[in-house]
């Protein structure tokens, strides 16, 4: 799992049968920064995951990858590699806040 951005949304509108009906975000990972660890930063990477909860654009979510990706009751039978799992409200690091959605 690892925590990422949405950044924006992806419509299709030729899929395959499985996929009509599944929201597909862009979304781009995040990590600790190494240096201060006190703050989030991107990691320079974009990707599509498909949305099981609703998640919107700005929103720090909790993703899944590769084989996991299909193990939620939701998208066990889609041919997807990343799916959003959590919307994220706060992250810790060493005691401390790196993430609040509040603020």
């Amino acid at each position: 799992m690892f925590l990422a951005k949405v950044t924006g949304s992806v419509v299709a509108t030729q899929k395959i049968d499985v996929m009509r009906g599944q929201k597909l975000l862009m979304v781009e990972p995040y990590r600790l920064d190494p240096d201060k660890r006190k703050e989030l930063v991107p990691t320079g990477r974009s990707f599509v995951a498909v949305d099981a909860l609703g998640a919107g654009i700005g929103e720090m979510v909790l993703l899944t990858q590769g084989s996991s990706a299909r193990f939620t009751p939701e998208t066990k039978e889609l041919p997807i590699d990343a799916v959003v799992i959590g919307i994220v409200d706060r992250v810790d690091s060493a005691g401390k806040c790196v993430f609040d959605k509040a603020k």
